[in-house]
């Protein structure tokens, strides 16, 4: 069954003929009219307002409902064909308008939309539950399935089957009349309380900034202090220096800034956000998240809310999740402490009087790097120009995919914001058209922080092949005029990491909207395997040249780069794991009178986490988690899908051509890419590999010690 945040349901063939006149009606509000003109309709971004929002969302959920009173009250017995298929086919307006929604939620939020949203939230719960409460509705779901036990229907048909009943089952579906109504109440409570998590962390982003004297500058590159001139101009504080409250901009400045109490400003403005004790304060919310998630998966008789969650994950038990992260934790912070030793020798003999703390680790881990390897990021980033690496993610689409990515003319297509561009994505050998790509590149205010890839439609060969239109979304800190966007190798992994969900969206070949969807721990595995594509020659020779002298990456510097691979490792795997590991442990503990920073507190003492570095996203910021479901006891999944990403990787390390292998490029395609979720995650990977991952790829890909 299709989900967008909502689920959508659909019509009988008596409405078949509504939605005809639907479709044919003049929709005044431009986020339900039918997208018109080239590559099968797009959507009018230039024409939507913040006004246009909430009567276009109160519309479309209207006419869903009603497409779903019509299905529920079908007097014909319930079948595949007029029940499961019209949900299916359900849902068109609700789909548009929501692609809108996105935008403004995610790239253009303004106090304005923000109202809105909040207005919004609770009234979309409310139209969640009355779909997945709805017990004709859901009692005909029902009867397919289990008719689909004795007769199994067509592999496709039979797991969108599997899969509605369980989205249903999983919403409270069997529930009695008296649980159900708590259930759709707390799913309402939780819908504001997101909200607000997601708009407090948001205001605290934009909020703290700190500003910068000319002798403030010094260590910082030339490109990063010329972009936060303009920042700074942008918010009439010309002169000045601005360094915004985002990843994009506090990891640079604490990688290069030599003056440590600005460091630590700068690092506790970031770390705090969410908790700083006033009304944009996070911490209570959370603690009502936590109660709400424990009593509603109570009601469907789950110890805890993990449980309930990991059920249809690879995963399948937060047990798992746990041996995967205890198994490598101990390694990740015996690798910290290597490194805070080896930073704290250059500390002491560059004479500087301190200990390392987390505001130093950045800054001395790059002089280590230099130390160890004699490799300089900010050398390194002469030769990661953006626009160069989109041609680099390009040029793997086509070697791997068959892909043309070709620039549309400006103007063709509408965007919600002049810095977005748009590519026409076409088939190399046959022509034929696969979508759109937009990208969305640079941070702005009212943007949500870090990176993102999404789709406005989705493909399906349901009623039509339907063409897919996906975006990329970055925080990357716009360069002054003239100037190219010279970017960290972090930032360029991530760049290529959102690009290989782009084209997991691009290469989807199912029938059914609801195959389109994914298993949390195993759909980022696609995007982490593209990760692997940056350091290859092809792209190094090609694409990362200087951006003065147009000179290609030194085969010197190369070798550094791949040298220093595993570099650092500790502080990357320890943060995120730390996360991963706050984020289970959460949702296992008993939230009644939960204290989420003492929590938070004990639980790192308790792991032995490393005094010298945070969370990668500590408890009060932790949007993947608080600001809705779809990571909540599924951080994990990043780790899961690595072990897979990096036993496939060293797949292709053995092919005889390597990262380009024909005969391996054929085979991520139509096994680890076009199925979606058509098919069991763990046995298309079979097909793929021929056998299970184990975590030893793991292990030697981080430079950690294989355990046998």
């Amino acid at each position: 069954m299709k989900t967008s945040n909502i689920i959508y349901v659909g019509l009988t063939i008596f409405t078949i003929f509504l939605m005809a006149c639907t479709q044919t009606m003049t929709f005044t509000n431009p986020m339900l009219k039918p997208w018109e003109g080239a590559y099968q309709g797009i959507p009018a971004f230039d024409r939507v307002e913040v006004a246009d929002v909430k009567p276009a969302m109160l519309k479309a959920m209207e006419l869903s409902l009603e497409e779903m009173e019509a299905i529920a009250s079908n007097s014909e017995p319930p079948t595949f064909e007029n029940t499961i298929e019209e949900m299916e086919r359900s849902g068109a307006p609700l789909d548009r308008a929501f692609a809108y929604y996105g935008v403004f939620s995610s790239n253009l939020s303004s106090p304005e939309f923000r109202e809105v949203q909040s207005e919004l939230a609770p009234l979309f719960s409310e139209f969640q539950s009355k779909i997945t409460q709805n017990e004709a509705l859901f009692q005909r779901v029902k009867t397919i399935y289990k008719n689909s036990k004795d007769e199994p229907l067509p592999a496709d048909q039979q797991r969108v089957v599997e899969l509605t009943y369980q989205s249903f089952a999983m919403s409270g579906a069997n529930l009695d009349a008296e649980k159900k109504k708590r259930y759709a109440e707390i799913n309402k409570e939780l819908s504001t309380l997101y909200t607000n998590f997601s708009n407090n962390v948001l205001h605290d982003e934009e909020n703290y900034v700190t500003y910068l004297t000319e002798d403030q500058l010094d260590g910082l590159p030339d490109a990063f202090i010329k972009s936060a001139a303009r920042i700074a101009d942008s918010k009439d504080r010309a002169g000045e220096y601005a360094v915004t409250n985002t990843r994009s901009s506090m990891d640079p400045f604490l990688t290069y800034s030599t003056v440590r109490e600005l460091r630590k400003q700068v690092w506790t403005n970031y770390y705090s956000r969410g908790d700083n004790n006033d009304e944009y304060d996070n911490k209570d919310i959370i603690a009502q998240i936590l109660k709400l998630r424990k009593e509603r998966v109570g009601l469907l008789g789950y110890d805890n809310f993990a449980q309930w969650r990991l059920q249809n994950r690879m995963a399948k038990n937060p047990e798992n999740a746990l041996a995967l992260m205890e198994a490598v934790w101990p390694a990740a912070i015996a690798r910290v402490a290597e490194e805070v030793e080896d930073m704290q020798q250059v500390a002491t003999a560059n004479g500087d009087n301190i200990t390392i703390a987390p505001w130093d680790y950045r800054y001395y881990a790059e002089k280590v790097r230099k130390a160890k390897y004699d490799l300089d990021s900010d050398e390194v980033k002469q030769y990661l120009q953006m626009d160069k690496l989109t041609d680099a993610m390009h040029y793997v689409a086509g070697r791997l995919f068959g892909y043309v990515f070709s620039p549309v003319p400006e103007g063709t297509v509408p965007v919600f914001h002049e810095d977005v561009k748009v590519w026409e994505v076409t088939d190399k050998d046959s022509g034929d058209h696969i979508g759109l790509w937009y990208l969305d590149p640079y941070a702005r205010e009212g943007k949500r922080s870090g990176a993102w890839a999404t789709t406005y439609r989705s493909y399906s060969t349901f009623d039509g092949k339907k063409n897919v239109l996906a975006s990329n979304n970055s925080n990357f800190v716009k360069p002054a005029p003239g100037e190219a966007l010279l970017i960290s190798w972090d930032d360029a992994t991530t760049f290529f990491h959102e690009f290989g969900h782009a084209l997991h969206f691009f290469a989807s070949n199912v029938k059914y909207p609801t195959l389109n969807g994914g298993v949390r721990d195993y759909t980022e595995f696609q995007s982490q395997l593209l990760e692997r594509w940056l350091a290859t020659d092809e792209v190094i020779d090609r694409f990362l040249v200087h951006q003065k002298t147009g000179e290609p990456m030194p085969e010197s510097l190369v070798l550094k780069i791949k040298k220093a691979a595993t570099f650092n490792q500790g502080f990357a795997t320890t943060e995120y794991l730390a996360s991963a590991l706050m984020d289970m442990k959460l949702h296992l503990a008993d939230p009644i009178q939960i204290d989420v920073k003492a929590f938070e507190r004990k639980t790192l003492a308790d792991l032995k986490m490393p005094k010298e570095l945070p969370m990668r996203h500590r408890t009060p910021h932790f949007g993947h988690v608080f600001s809705g479901e779809g990571y909540a006891t599924a951080y994990y999944g990043y780790m899961w899908a690595d072990v897979l990403t990096a036993d496939a990787s060293e797949a292709f390390r053995e092919a005889p051509g390597g990262f380009y292998d024909e005969e391996m490029a054929n085979k991520l395609v139509a096994y680890l890419f076009a199925p979606r979720n058509s098919i069991d995650p763990a046995e298309v990977y079979r097909m793929f590999r021929g056998r299970d991952a184990s975590i030893d790829a793991l292990m030697r890909a981080r430079g950690f010690p294989v355990t046998q």
